[in-house]
């Protein structure tokens, strides 16, 4: 489990100083994904280095499984990172090693025998599927084989834990999948905690069970992915939801409800699980003398439940619609009222 309690961070510079991490909360459990996203410049980084205290807290807690990082004495705190892998952004290979160089440093730095090693390293060359690249040098790679090399790199000293710097904003969309797919297989069969920053979103979308937000220095939500992809808080975190699930009312539609002065109600539903197949509309439009009309509608499958969010007009006569409110209430689908205001949605 990693814990950071209340950390802050403040680099002087000679434009003045600069709050990168101001009073930092956030916890990650055994197992978890946990994903950290923000804008360049939101903390992100400097967040995760506290993390193994490659950056030093001004103040605050950084505890890994029990153990106070921010208390240790220099010795005991390199034994620690030893359980602690970190995959990096830009790679971090040594061009002139062999892919089987690359992955043995950490080893080779810790003096274990030979035989060790190799069988360590073949061993990694599998997970990663670049057994026929063991003797090939870092050079001649292709981005995505790079960063294969960096999560074997990363695992070779059987770490419980993985921290993950932008690990795939050098990558093209369908390589970035690919990492994608290769640490979720770090996380179920190696058993392995990630700790990943990111500023895309659909790379939180696609592998994380837990979100932070990072704005200024500061998190500003955080969550199960679900809960935050179903119902940002923060403005921030709505236009980071909006690039993967957009369920804005279009234009032409907010217009038309607007000139319309017809009884109704314009609500957002939310479905997941197994209600996202539920044919609620159906029985509405059964059961009460109302008419509905979906306004917008995404489905999204996050971390394999599935995510339905439709956004509906409710036309008729009062008592009708409060009927039906209720009947939605009683469903247990998550329903709130939106309010149109000059083509706006509140």
């Amino acid at each position: 489990m990693i814990t950071v309690e209340n950390v802050s961070k403040t680099f002087s510079g000679k434009s003045g100083d600069v709050e990168a991490l101001k009073n930092v909360t956030i916890q990650v459990n055994d197992g978890d994904i946990f994903g950290v996203i923000g804008f360049s410049g939101a903390g992100k980084s400097t967040l995760i280095r506290t993390v193994n205290l490659l950056e030093r807290p001004d103040s605050g807690k950084v505890i890994i499984n029990g153990t106070d990082m921010t208390a240790l004495p220099k010795r005991k705190l390199l034994e620690i990172r030893k359980n602690i892998g970190m995959v990096f952004q830009q790679f971090n290979l040594l061009n002139s090693k062999t892919v089987r160089q690359n992955i043995a440093i950490p080893l080779i730095l810790e003096k274990k025998p030979k035989a060790e090693i190799r069988e360590r390293v073949n061993e990694l060359l599998k997970f990663v599927e670049l057994e026929e690249k063991g003797d090939v040098y870092a050079e001649n790679l292709s981005g995505g084989q790079k960063q294969r090399v960096g999560i074997a790199r990363a695992l070779v000293t059987n770490p419980s834990i993985l921290l993950c710097d932008e690990a795939t904003s050098a990558l093209d969309p369908k390589t970035t999948e690919s990492i994608l797919e290769l640490l979720k297989k770090v996380n179920r069969e190696l058993g392995v905690t990630i700790l990943l920053i990111t500023h895309q979103m659909n790379v939180i979308r696609e592998i994380c069970n837990r979100v932070a937000v990072m704005e200024n220095g500061e998190i500003v939500e955080q969550g199960d992915v679900i809960d935050v992809f179903g119902d940002p808080q923060h403005d921030i975190t709505k236009g980071f939801v909006k690039t993967v699930i957009d369920d804005t009312i279009p234009a032409s539609i907010r217009r038309s409800i607007l000139n319309d002065h017809k009884q109704g109600e314009v609500l957002r539903l939310k479905f997941t699980g197994e209600s996202a197949q539920d044919s609620l509309l159906s029985r509405i439009n059964k059961n009460f003398s109302v008419e509905t009309n979906v306004l917008s509608a995404t489905v999204s499958e996050l971390q394999g439940m599935v995510l339905s969010i439709l956004t509906i007009r409710l036309t008729g006569t009062d008592d009708e619609i409060a009927k039906a409110e209720r009947y939605i209430k009683e469903s247990g689908v998550e329903a709130r009222k939106v309010i149109l205001k000059n083509g706006s949605t509140d």
